[in-house]
């Protein structure tokens, strides 16, 4: 059984609070319903609120960045030119999302950097999590016929039930320049994955 706030310090003093007790898997499905419920409490002096999408009014977003509802991005968080958050993404506070960086259907906590020219798809990220340059969070397998996501939890494979599951990256995770997580990556809190390395837990 894998709990949120095993990985994640806080998380049920979060405003996921409510849904604490899934799986990050089934926490990801239900993001677009969830951001939108969080949306509905957002206070409109602190946000500016269009289109389903909220940024805090603290946040720089560049010229050129695409954001997508439902979506709310933080206090004090920087969105480079060229970076697109889409699919139903929480963005914390104090996040920094550079060129290229792609975001989907995510929940990123406080701190946390997607360097440049990142992807990650259907994911939970702890706080001050750190994606160098190029690396990837895969959410989708491609390369086979049964696309069903699995999970290795003490040491077992465990299904998840769903096709699209990135990663749960627990608080202060770095991954290093052009790594890739493979889908279902599961990763304890101070976890480094070296550059250009694979993690793929069926492997």
């Amino acid at each position: 059984m894998i709990r949120l706030c095993d990985y994640i310090q806080d998380f049920s003093r979060s405003p996921l609070q409510p849904w604490s007790e899934l799986a990050p898997w089934d926490l990801v499905i239900q993001a677009p319903a969830i951001v939108r419920q969080l949306l509905s409490q957002l206070d409109p002096q602190a946000y500016d609120i269009r289109d389903e999408v909220a940024v805090h009014r603290t946040a720089i977003v560049e010229p050129g960045a695409v954001l997508k509802g439902p979506l709310i991005v933080g206090a004090h968080c920087f969105i480079a030119a060229g970076a697109y958050l889409r699919g139903g993404c929480w963005v914390d506070e104090h996040c920094i999302f550079g060129p290229g960086a792609e975001l989907k259907t995510s929940f990123v906590f406080s701190g946390s950097k997607l360097a440049h020219f990142n992807f990650v798809g259907d994911s939970v990220l702890g706080r001050g999590v750190n994606l160098e340059a190029g690396s990837i969070v895969a959410n989708y397998r491609n390369e086979r016929d049964d696309k069903e996501v699995q999970v290795r939890i003490d040491g077992q494979l465990q299904r998840t039930g769903c096709d699209k599951f990135g990663a749960l990256l627990g608080d202060q995770c770095r991954v290093g320049a052009n790594a890739v997580l493979a889908p279902g990556a599961v990763l304890a809190a101070g976890s480094v994955v070296r550059r250009g390395e694979v993690f793929d837990c069926e492997g």
